[in-house]
């Protein structure tokens, strides 16, 4: 606020000094004279205390301007009336300049804070980076010092396996929030029923591996896609962990693959709550939680929104839909190899 003061108070005192300057060689100047010392204090004032203060000193300026030096003298009468065309137009330009070089300062102003954002952003992707390269080799160690230990019969060393696996999951979630900024992933010809036998074989180590229903939308045919085989297995693994853990005990999970078009679309769907409307929009931003859950559930909250991202990058999408009856439904389309069947 004090700042700004002093703004207006030179701006003001600087109108002053110019009209008591051209005051004092009034009978040798011209109109266009006055006009351009009096734009030149407006572009200056506007300059330094913004719009508001360009506004204000173009007014005041105006009033002097006829007062001074338009006769008759010291009235805001004119004598002739052409000289409110030169009124006028000086306050229209001053309007104008005061208001075009605010802009300029605006954006300018907004490409500085963009960079500084994308400068941060890129700050904040090598410290990911790092700290996730970093942590990764401890956490090697610390495994295999874990399954090292594990024939001495200690029941500890099995949750020292546990946790130190859900760690390096976090430290991946990170590494890969990082990485994704780096642009498209590379595409490669693959089949739908290798992913869905990838998904298979990925819980298969689970108790409740049985619960996980896989079928093809026409098992006769062939369902070819252009993807990243790695990155997509781990956008299906991903919705098949949080069904199997969320969605009640004694219900299903299915998972399905086809073509559809110019696409080739996976779909896992379970039986369990489902989103609320009004969570739905949050779905896939970075930690998020649904309302009500169980702060500590095993992730960062990452999973959905580096799934969203990896689907991205390989110029597909992932969406999230209510199931009939009750339950959730996320699609994943990607591209599809248009080859005949």
């Amino acid at each position: 606020m004090r700042s700004r003061g002093v703004a207006w108070s030179l701006s003001f005192a600087s109108l002053a000094a110019a009209a008591a300057i051209l005051f004092a060689f009034r009978d040798n100047l011209d109109k266009a004279h006055v006009a351009l010392v009096f734009l030149l204090v407006v572009l200056a004032s506007s300059a330094s205390g913004g719009r508001v203060l360009g506004v204000a000193i173009a007014i005041a300026a105006f009033i002097i301007f006829d007062w001074f030096f338009l006769p008759p003298y010291n009235t805001l009468l004119l004598r002739n009336p052409l000289d409110w065309v030169v009124l006028v137009t000086f306050l229209i330009t001053s309007f104008v300049a005061a208001e075009l070089l605010y802009r300029a300062r605006a954006e300018r102003a907004a490409v500085e804070r963009a960079e500084a954002l994308r400068e941060a952003d890129k700050l904040k992707d090598a410290l990911l980076a790092s700290l996730s390269h970093d942590l990764r080799t401890p956490l090697t160690t610390i495994k295999a010092l874990a399954h090292e230990l594990k024939p001495l019969g200690d029941e500890r060393t099995l949750i020292i396996e546990e946790q130190a696996d859900r760690l390096n999951r976090l430290v991946t979630d990170l590494l890969d929030a990082a990485r994704l900024d780096g642009g498209a992933l590379p595409l490669e010809l693959n089949a739908a029923d290798d992913l869905l036998g990838a998904v298979v074989q990925h819980v298969s180590g689970r108790p409740d591996r049985n619960r996980l229903k896989v079928a093809l939308d026409d098992p006769s045919s062939l369902s070819l896609g252009r993807f990243d085989f790695v990155h997509s297995l781990r956008i299906l693994a991903n919705l098949v962990d949080n069904a199997l853990k969320y969605a009640p005990v004694d219900t299903p999970v299915d998972v399905t693959g086809g073509l559809d078009n110019s696409e080739i679309v996976f779909r896992v769907a379970d039986h369990g709550a489902g989103i609320p409307a009004t969570e739905q929009e949050r779905l896939f931003t970075p930690f998020y939680r649904p309302a009500g859950r169980v702060a500590d559930a095993g992730s960062a909250g990452l999973g959905l929104s580096i799934a969203r991202r990896l689907a991205e990058a390989q110029s597909g999408t992932l969406r999230y839909s209510d199931r009939h009856g009750g339950g959730s439904v996320f699609e994943l389309r990607l591209p599809a190899a248009l080859t005949p069947r």
